[in-house]
């Protein structure tokens, strides 16, 4: 290729021209939903559905749907129609679904239970569509062109009450997610109509708590709820709930998180089963039926339920979280709201709607006033219009000699001139002539209501009244205080034990019961490999191990399996789910969290951080940024209370320090660089620090300083031919 083809061009215009309309178009029209609480498929599905008449209809084959669905949405028949088992009935997956089905349609808390195809199933519209499209024929939402432009198509649904809020939503754009819990619609309309009749109301004290079509347990926390409310980001717990049968040999889980799925559950109890970690459960099979979920398990006889189910939340997906993100498009814009702001939006956008909606009520009404007007004046000598028209000669000049005798316009004279000469009595003159009072009398209060937000206000207000009582429904995910619950690790009775831990060269963790080592002591590891640190503990104890990318893991003993000494034991990048790349170097293990780390680092300096600073109330599995960042570690060690130690330091340059740990000044933060211990030339680092006894000096008092920080000397030439073992070496 010659350089006549080459087109030089800065990175950054090449990202705006190409990624940047790309990224817009998936936040845009694809993965964030609007005020309405719909996504554009969804939208376009939805409004096919409604032109189709499925709205008071009969129901239409879904293939029908998604074929119609084509001229709004460019995409395969098979994502439309996954985009319709979604918002089905039969589904589940939506609190309040849009869509009344019929045949087999999957449900969400199953990945197994596969949908039938489109050409089986049968879908319309549910009621509550009705609330949707409230009003969408009277110009209350602006309308586009389709992607061909042969069709219109609405760029929102008016949707009468905070759809947004009823429903979930997910959704990954590019650079950001969106993630929408759903609330009870009773609780939500109700807080919209105390937050419009007061901004500053606490919704709180009407919309509890987010509510799930899979029902469950919501573990209720008031401050971590609100605080969801106030920055539309959290997390919230769900839970299963179950029912015991009288014989106490069988329990029957009904209901399961939204978040996860009764085969998910499953194998995650028999995987539990089958490494002993859990002994009740005999069996577990899936009982799902017609009559909804149920996943049964056989428990021993004798079996403490309520200690076996706070087991399996504590271990399997049974207990899950649910990650609020409230990111919504607001006029194009993807905003991340709280549940004030959203109720904001929402209550704008439906005064909005209502003023286009009287707008074109007006025009419309004044349109037949003004015909009624024109009728009037007719009515006042009908006889003389009768002998007008009976005298005109040419069907054309009927409408010109009306207006010039009545002095009404054309629109009015064409009006009457149409009207049959059966509607010329009595009774259909007065039904006119009141029709005429009650549309200026109704034109007058649409004036009103127009010039008075207030009033707009108070008819949003009467909307969701109407919705509360025809479609409000008592909540499906129960309520329960997180503070009545005991924490589950504490109530799982954890079988303690001597065990001994082994930590190898290659990043292999043995865990080994004292019992199963007196059996059988001959250790099993690669052949490259070797042991560096081995430490006798028990089954309650913590263990951190620190890596060299300044990262420290922490997990409790019991949740690591024991293994035989015949094995090589867990592969500890798989176990904590490590960098690639990154290495563990010291394992710490630990009850009470007593004592201090040691840290020394490169460029001479060396810190000493409480191991206190390393506990977590939240039972954090990964805490960053464990140790000072700086400068390369190259020494790590955990020293108890009260004992104190000599370290050497060896420089690049082969000059060498001798220092106490008492020298090192305690810090409380965790990336504290600490305290300069050796003072390093130019361009000198130091290449390792090592314990006295390790370092086998002979001319040890040479090295050692009356104070630090000081200067390290040169090592002798009998102490430049020692042979020295440092953990980096290894």
């Amino acid at each position: 290729m010659t350089d006549n083809y080459i087109v030089k061009e800065k990175i950054t215009d090449t990202l705006e021209k190409n990624f940047m309309p790309y990224a817009m178009s998936v936040i845009v029209s694809r993965a964030i939903p609007s005020i309405d609480g719909l996504k554009p498929s969804h939208r376009k599905l939805l409004y096919t559905m409604y032109k189709m008449g499925l709205i008071n209809g009969p129901r239409t084959k879904s293939a029908n749907v998604v074929g119609q669905t084509m001229k709004l949405n460019p995409h395969g028949d098979q994502a439309i129609y996954e985009t319709l088992v979604r918002l089905t009935k039969g589904n589940e997956s939506l609190l309040l679904p849009f869509i009344d089905s019929k045949g087999n349609f999957g449900r969400v808390y199953s990945r197994e239970m596969k949908y039938a195809a489109s050409r089986y199933t049968e879908v319309k519209l549910m009621p509550i569509c009705k609330e949707m499209f409230r009003d969408i024929d009277k110009q209350t939402v602006p309308f586009e062109d389709n992607y061909d432009g042969t069709i219109l198509e609405p760029t929102l649904l008016p949707s009468a009450y905070p759809n947004i809020l009823v429903n979930t939503s997910q959704g990954i754009a590019v650079g950001m997610a969106s993630n929408m819990a759903s609330f009870n619609l009773r609780e939500v309309c109700e807080g919209a109509i105390e937050y419009i009749k007061d901004s500053n109301v606490d919704l709180i004290d009407y919309i509890k708590a987010p509510d799930f079509s899979t029902g469950g347990l919501l573990l209720y926390s008031r401050d971590e709820i609100q605080e969801i409310y106030r920055t539309g980001r959290g997390i919230f717990k769900l839970r299963g709930t179950y029912t015991v049968d009288k014989s106490k040999r069988h329990i029957e889980i009904t209901e399961i998180p939204y978040t996860t799925t009764a085969e998910a559950i499953i194998e995650s109890i028999i995987d539990l089963v089958k490494s002993n970690k859990v002994k009740e459960i005999s069996d577990v099979r899936d009982e799902t039926d017609l009559n909804g979920l149920k996943i049964t398990l056989d428990i021993r006889k004798n079996t403490d339920i309520e200690k076996l189910m706070n087991k399996l939340y504590l271990k399997t997906p049974l207990q899950d979280s649910f990650g609020c993100n409230f990111n919504i498009l607001i006029n194009g814009r993807p905003m991340v709201l709280s549940l004030k702001d959203i109720l904001k939006y929402w209550v704008e956008f439906r005064i909005e709607c209502i003023t286009n909606q009287l707008t074109y009520d007006l025009a419309r009404n004044n349109e037949k006033l003004h015909l009624l007007l024109g009728l009037d004046r007719i009515l006042l000598d009908i006889d003389d219009a009768i002998k007008i028209v009976r005298n005109t000669e040419k069907e054309d000049e009927v409408v010109p000699n009306l207006m010039a005798a009545f002095r009404i316009d054309e629109i009015q004279a064409e009006y009457v001139a149409e009207i049959k000469l059966r509607y010329l009595n009595r009774e259909y003159i007065l039904k006119r002539l009141d029709e005429m009072t009650q549309l200026k009398a109704k034109i007058e209060d649409i004036e009103k209501t127009l010039s008075d937000k207030k009033r707009i206000k108070k008819v949003i207000i009467s909307q969701l009244d109407e919705i509360i009582k025809k479609y409000g429904e008592e909540r499906k995910t129960k309520i329960i205080e997180a503070e009545h619950i005991d924490d589950i690790s504490n109530s799982i009775e954890i079988e303690d034990y001597n065990l001994k831990v082994f930590f190898t060269k290659e990043n292999y963790f043995k865990k080994i019961p004292l019992t199963a080592l007196r059996t059988d002591p001959e250790q099993k590891i690669k052949n490259t490999d070797q042991f560096v640190q081995e430490i006798e503990s028990t089954n309650k104890t913590e263990v951190i191990f620190f890596s060299d990318k300044a990262n420290a893991y922490k997990m409790k003993m019991y949740q690591i399996p024991d293994c035989k000494a015949g094995d090589f034991g867990e592969y500890l990048p798989n176990l904590l789910e490590m960098d690639e790349g990154e290495t563990i170097i010291k394992m710490v293990v630990t009850d009470k969290f007593e004592g201090n780390m040691i840290f020394g680092f490169e460029n001479g300096k060396c810190s000493k951080i409480p191991l206190k600073s390393y506990e977590t109330v939240q039972n954090r599995k990964l805490l960053a940024k464990a140790y000072f960042t700086g400068s390369n570690i190259k020494y790590i060690d955990f020293v108890e209370d009260g004992v104190k130690y000599e370290l050497v330091a060896i420089t690049d340059n082969n000059r060498a320090l001798i220092f106490s740990t008492e020298d090192i000044t305690l810090k409380a933060t965790r990336a504290s660089q600490g305290i300069t211990i050796v003072k390093t030339r130019k361009d000198e680092k130091v290449k390792e620090i090592i314990k006295i006894e390790e370092a086998k000096l002979k001319d040890a008092d040479k090295y050692r300083a009356a104070n630090v920080p000081a200067t390290a000397r040169p090592l002798s030439d009998k102490d430049m031919k020692r042979k020295q073992i440092s953990i980096f070496d290894l």
